[in-house]
């Protein structure tokens, strides 16, 4: 099969709808590969949970998290801002007790002040304020973030533009704006893992699936270089680009 074929059939397996915040069509089938964060989101996060009378979820996607962290607080609430999703998460955690609200973490929350003993937030926006505001004295807020540099090597390849408007998000920004809003910082650390693509409809799916990354993407606009991707990765076998994950655990003092 020729170059060209190849490239043609990669790039129409990346038509797979995608919904919710599941990679699987890629990663369950080794088309895409994650290197391990050096800690677990959910094992940091579990002792308060189980401990916790009443959490929220911020940025929930379609649920698939939260529905593996059961049993649940005895009241349990959600938020989910991407539109696609609100209807996938209400579908998921309803039936599960869980009070699913659409809001935006960068917006004011419709919630109580000191309503929450745990706040938990898994690559969602927040404003610290918010969280100060919401969470009980003594209350914990964990979040593990997205930061400025994610992905950044695609936008090289692919010859777009590199600035997300969140460049300088980093671990420092986040404990400082935390620390200035009145937290503590109990813990954190960063990371750059790699993520590895085995092909370059795995690519295509992945930046159709997070549009923000490169906002003007499509597979006509970025044709020339995306080919030249694919002949990359039929060299080596496969293309490395790095994500840029950081971890914060904060009480309210």
């Amino acid at each position: 099969m020729n170059q060209s074929t190849l490239f043609e059939q990669w790039v129409k397996e990346a038509e797979e709808p995608f919904s919710g915040w599941d990679f699987s069509y890629i990663s369950g089938t080794g088309r895409s590969a994650s290197e391990p964060l050096p800690w677990s989101y959910a094992s940091v996060l579990l002792p308060y949970f189980r401990m916790a009378r009443r959490a929220l979820d911020m940025g929930t996607g379609g649920g698939e998290f939260l529905t593996k962290m059961q049993p649940f607080p005895s009241e349990l609430y959600a938020t989910e801002g991407y539109e696609p999703n609100v209807p996938i998460a209400r579908e998921t955690l309803e039936p599960l007790c869980v009070n699913v609200v659409e809001a935006d973490g960068e917006d004011e929350l419709p919630f109580e002040d000191h309503m929450f003993g745990l706040v938990m937030n898994r690559h969602e926006a927040y404003q610290p304020s918010e969280m100060y505001r919401i969470i009980e004295s003594g209350g914990q807020f964990i979040t593990q973030q997205v930061g400025g540099k994610d992905n950044i090597e695609l936008n090289h390849l692919l010859g777009a533009n590199e600035d997300f408007g969140y460049g300088n998000w980093s671990l420092d920004t986040a404990k400082a704006e935390l620390e200035k809003s009145g937290f503590e910082i109990q813990g954190s650390q960063e990371y750059f893992p790699y993520t590895r693509f085995y092909d370059v409809g795995a690519i295509v799916y992945f930046l159709k699936a997070i549009p923000w990354q490169i906002e003007d993407f499509s597979v006509d606009r970025y044709f020339d270089n995306l080919f030249h991707i694919h002949r990359m990765i039929e060299d080596q076998g496969y293309i490395d680009v790095h994500a840029h994950r950081f971890i914060i655990k904060a009480v309210k003092k």
